[in-house]
C-alpha cells in the first residue's frame, strides 16, 4: 500500500544528499512529518507544510512570481495543504488556482527547495512557521495568467533577474534552476 508520508520522509533523505548543506533543514521537516498533531492543517499553529511552485516558462527562461497581497513580498506561487499530503499535488493545485494558467505540469516529484520561514501575525491568525515544500511546476504554450484575489500583481520575471536579486530564498531558487538547466545541457 502508497503511504505518502513515507515517500515524503524519501524524498527528504535525497534532498539532503543532493543539498548537504541543508540537511539540518530537512531534518527539521523529516521531525515534523512524525508530529502527533496533523502537519498538514493550518489549524497547527505551531507550524505547518505548505506547498509552492517554481513555475517556469516552457522555455526554462522565465518564472511566474505573485505579488502577494497578504506579505506585500513577490514570491513563488504556493499555499496550505489543508489535509493533501501530497506537497507536490499542492504545488500544482496552488500554481493553477493562483495563475489561472492550464496546461501545467509538475516538472518532477522531487523536492526542488525547501525554505522554514516566519508568518508574521494578522487580525484573522497569529504568527506561525511555514514548512514550504518546493516543487517545479512548467508552463504550457499559454502563458497568459489572470491575477487571484491572493496577488496584488503577477509578472513572468527572468530567472537570471530573480538569480541577481535581493530576497535570498528567492534567489537560492534561481540558482538552483540556473544550475539545473546548466546540468541538462
Amino acid at each position: 500500500m502508497h503511504d505518502p508520508d513515507t515517500d515524503l520522509k524519501q524524498a527528504l533523505r535525497d534532498y539532503a544528499q543532493r543539498w548537504p548543506e541543508e540537511t539540518a533543514l530537512a531534518a527539521q521537516f523529516a521531525a515534523l512529518l512524525d508530529d502527533a498533531q496533523d502537519p498538514f492543517a493550518r489549524e497547527r499553529l505551531q507550524g505547518h507544510f505548505t506547498g509552492s511552485a517554481w513555475l517556469v516558462s516552457a522555455d526554462g527562461a522565465r518564472v511566474l512570481l505573485t505579488h502577494h497581497r497578504k506579505l506585500q513580498r513577490w514570491l513563488q506561487l504556493g499555499g496550505h495543504a489543508d489535509g493533501e499530503r501530497d506537497p507536490g499535488a499542492v504545488a500544482l493545485r496552488e500554481a493553477q488556482e493562483e495563475s489561472g494558467l492550464s496546461g501545467l505540469t509538475l516538472l518532477s516529484t522531487r523536492i526542488f527547495d525547501l525554505d522554514r520561514h516566519w508568518i508574521p501575525e494578522r487580525k484573522d491568525a497569529p504568527g506561525h512557521w511555514h514548512y514550504d515544500l518546493r516543487y517545479v511546476v512548467r508552463a504550457g504554450a499559454d502563458e497568459t495568467f489572470m491575477v487571484s484575489a491572493e496577488s496584488l500583481d503577477l509578472a513572468w520575471c527572468e530567472v537570471a533577474d530573480v538569480a541577481a536579486g535581493p530576497d535570498l530564498s528567492m534567489r537560492r531558487m534561481a540558482c538552483k534552476w540556473q544550475q539545473a538547466v546548466a546540468a541538462a545541457v
